[in-house]
């Protein structure tokens, strides 16, 4: 491979405690990775995180650098870890190379300290909250199963207090699927988040731990129920939230209607520019495929340009569209969808071929529902409008939702021009 071929830049995220974690919420993939590492302290060491922030700037080929920390809970590392990272960007950094920190945390170990220090060094944090009391604490609890709502609360008001930017990662389950509405405008109303992430918990029931088997476990949401979830936060955002709050998969869609790329790997046509870096500086393909199948190396041994550039990486990257089932490239709402994520690619088309998604009813639904308000807030970005205009108009009626079903000569939903075979249309 050559220089010129190597990725511009890719995506990598840190976890200096491995899969250690002062929680034990019922639903996390992660925990069980602790397996891999019998006998470690799941802690980063100084020499691995200096490694690792300078092979990661030297990778980079863009000036905007964004340093990502996860977890288990990265807080567990202490204060000094992260004013230490801070220390060995500026050490390293190249000139006019800028760096976005960002931290997701369970928030319930943040204080005063922790928040003057995210201010004054410009991080993004993500802060997990399920909704209200009690369908945040229905599975959100620490080691003792003790519920967490109140602390993450606590967190939340810091944050503000300190004016630390963040937003709201809201998992969607079994608990808490049902309740769409009241989620939404309690994350709106009472924590008056501006910026929030739905992730759906679809959870293997298997021994391993790993992305194996065709069964989830009752905490996992139904498709159909993570379908009907989205379009009722939908109609209520549409009519009254654009542009005052920004639900990621929304702005995922009007992506995709507008014909740019999402922004997230999870709806990209193929991923693989996307990884994680557990404590001891073991790289594997995805955070999702913490498996030893998947592991890339450590950076202690080959470089991370090398390992993020490497045939295997490259390999499961493309695997995401190369296996894409002939049901999903036929889907009229495929450009926006992409087969999702391949960790939920583990049920079989009606035509019995394996690879489609376990949520497929629910995003088919979903993306058909929005089509018409989402057909006309592209059409206001190409114009040089505002999306927000969307709300004005909806209060006329004349936006009915549109099923579509392009044929390969018709113009392409997102607005693009061209015929359908010719842009989203494609397969390939």
């Amino acid at each position: 491979m050559s220089k010129t071929d190597a990725l511009p830049g890719f995506h990598l995220l840190a976890k200096p405690t491995g899969a250690a974690c002062n929680l034990g919420c019922k639903y996390c993939f992660f925990l069980s990775k602790k397996d891999l590492y019998p006998g470690s302290n799941f802690r980063m060491s100084d020499e691995i995180l200096e490694s690792y922030i300078c092979q990661y700037i030297e990778a980079q080929k863009i000036p905007q650098v964004t340093i990502a920390w996860q977890g288990g809970e990265p807080t567990l590392m202490g204060l000094e870890f992260f004013r230490r990272s801070i220390q060995y960007q500026q050490k390293h950094k190249r000139q006019k190379m800028t760096f976005q920190n960002t931290m997701q945390t369970n928030g319930t170990l943040l204080d005063d300290e922790w928040c003057e220090f995210f201010h004054k060094n410009n991080f993004l944090i993500g802060l997990s909250l399920d909704g209200p009391r009690e369908l945040h604490d229905a599975y959100r609890v620490d080691k003792a199963g003790k519920p967490t709502f109140d602390k993450v609360m606590g967190a939340a008001k810091l944050l503000r207090r300190h004016k630390v930017d963040f937003n709201i990662l809201t998992t969607v389950h079994a608990a808490n699927a049902d309740h769409p509405l009241e989620v939404y405008r309690f994350l709106r109303d009472e924590v008056k988040a501006s910026f929030i992430q739905f992730i759906p918990i679809v959870e293997r029931d298997n021994e391993t731990g790993f992305q194996e088997g065709d069964r989830v476990t009752d905490r996992s949401v139904k498709a159909e129920q993570y379908g009907h979830f989205l379009i009722d936060i939908f109609d209520e955002w549409v009519h009254r939230d654009v542009g005052r709050v920004f639900v990621q998969i929304f702005d995922v869609a009007l992506a995709a209607w507008a014909g740019v790329p999402p922004g997230i790997c999870a709806f990209s046509q193929t991923c693989g520019t996307a990884m994680a870096m557990e404590h001891n500086g073991d790289m594997y393909s995805c955070d999702h495929f913490v498996e030893p199948k998947f592991l890339l190396g450590n950076i202690g041994d080959r470089s991370m340009t090398d390992l993020a550039n490497s045939r295997k990486q490259r390999k499961f990257g493309r695997d995401k569209l190369d296996t894409l089932p002939e049901y999903c490239l036929q889907c009229e709402v495929r450009f926006a969808c992409n087969g999702e994520c391949p960790k939920n690619r583990f049920i079989k088309t009606p035509e019995g071929e394996p690879g489609l998604n376990y949520l497929c009813t629910g995003y088919r639904e979903f993306f058909r529902h929005i089509d018409g308000p989402m057909r006309f807030m592209a059409n206001e970005l190409r114009l040089g409008g505002a999306p927000a205009n969307i709300m004005n108009y909806m209060k006329t009626g004349q936006i009915s939702r549109v099923i579509f079903k392009p044929g390969r000569n018709d113009p392409c939903p997102c607005g693009s021009g061209l015929k359908f075979k010719k842009c989203h249309g494609k397969a390939g």
